[in-house]
């Protein structure tokens, strides 16, 4: 469980410029991020009950997809925010992943600018 006071973010990816922009950013609001790269892990760390989980919608290794819909569909996970991140000419994949249930998806581009209001939203510090 996490100590009180400290909010999680779950990061599931491989990439490293995403890895280090959260990092940075989760940082500067107070909150810490564990990266997670394999699907049971996953589904493990997110009974601790993170504030936030990002997903890498093109992170294949996991299946984003089914681990989204595993966890929107377990009643005590599916409160955790979810937020996925596609490239820009996936509609497909991005309204797949808005199907499954994730909360907000972004072209990579804006969720690489936007990260830093959107930790702050889910720090409590806005």
């Amino acid at each position: 469980m996490q100590k009180h006071g400290t909010k999680t973010i779950l990061a599931v990816m491989s990439d490293l410029f995403f890895s280090v922009k959260i990092s940075d950013a989760a940082k500067r609001v107070g909150m810490t991020v564990e990266f997670v790269k394999d699907a049971a892990e996953v589904l493990t760390k997110a009974k601790t009950l993170p504030t936030l989980i990002i997903f890498d919608l093109n992170y294949e290794q996991v299946d984003p997809l089914k681990l989204i819909t595993k966890l929107k569909s377990t009643p005590e996970l599916k409160r955790i925010s979810v937020i996925g991140f596609v490239s820009h000419v996936q509609g497909e994949l991005k309204q797949a992943a808005h199907d499954t249930g994730c909360d907000m998806v972004l072209a990579r581009s804006a969720f690489s600018q936007n990260l830093p209001q959107i930790l702050k939203r889910h720090s409590g510090t806005v």
